[in-house]
């Protein structure tokens, strides 16, 4: 399977995700050390480029955010540890802001390519902006591509990290839209039995529109982990 992966860059959501040993800004790291984690893996074209410079910034603002959630942030370019490097310590000088995850230095570009990072028909040295969301058990679960000239929304990256744990905590899924504390949706029925009961509990409760779509209050108990994992982080 990471032969395939290597050489046709063909990473899905919902398998595992492919496993690497990385020279980073922060020092050696691994897949694996972030088992029982959530991961925001994202790359970037390059060093010293204005628009992954703001994406930079952007993810060090918010990765207290990230950390409530219980998920780690790590980068990834084609340039160098020492590039860097420079980079990191050029942001800090200009802004005060230190990066609080690591960035990978994938020279040889195996790890790029590995997780398709390299798009060919826009340039064959160059990352295009991926992030792919990884869950604690090092699933794929998101995958989200953007173009060199176009930033990252980093709101709608934690909020993808937001629906994600709360539809496995709650067993349902989220609609279109949705934000934290509002309903999900309930699963549909499986029998013309189980259908009766879902189209009565609307009539009743008002709770959806048809017994295909309905929706329920998050359990309590993902709600306590939320705020626990909020307080755990502070």
């Amino acid at each position: 399977m990471d032969y395939e992966l290597m050489m046709n860059g063909n990473v899905k959501i919902g398998q595992k995700a492919p496993e690497f040993d990385a020279v980073t800004s922060c020092g050696p790291i691994s897949l694996n050390d972030y088992k029982g984690k959530w991961l925001v893996f994202f790359s970037h074209p390059g060093d010293f480029t204005p628009v992954c410079t703001t994406e930079m910034i952007a993810f060090a603002r918010a990765y207290t955010y990230f950390k409530q959630l219980n998920t780690e942030l790590l980068g990834l370019s084609i340039d160098s540890n020492a590039s860097h490097l420079a980079w990191i310590y050029d942001i800090y000088c200009k802004t005060g802001i230190k990066l609080p995850f690591p960035i990978v230095a994938d020279r040889s570009g195996q790890i790029a390519r590995k997780y398709g990072m390299v798009s060919n028909d826009v340039s064959t040295t160059e990352t295009v902006r991926n992030v792919f969301i990884i869950d604690d058990k090092q699933i794929v679960r998101t995958i989200m591509i953007y173009p060199l000239n176009v930033g990252r929304f980093i709101p709608e990256i934690i909020r993808t990290v937001q629906a994600l744990q709360m539809a496995d905590c709650a067993k349902g899924s989220t609609a279109a839209n949705w934000m934290p504390g509002q309903p999900v949706i309930v699963p549909p029925p499986q029998t013309f039995c189980e259908l009766e009961e879902r189209q009565n509990s609307i009539n009743e409760n008002k709770n959806g529109i048809s017994w295909y779509l309905s929706f329920k209050q998050p359990p309590e108990i993902c709600e306590k982990s939320s705020s626990d994992n909020k307080t755990k982080n502070e």
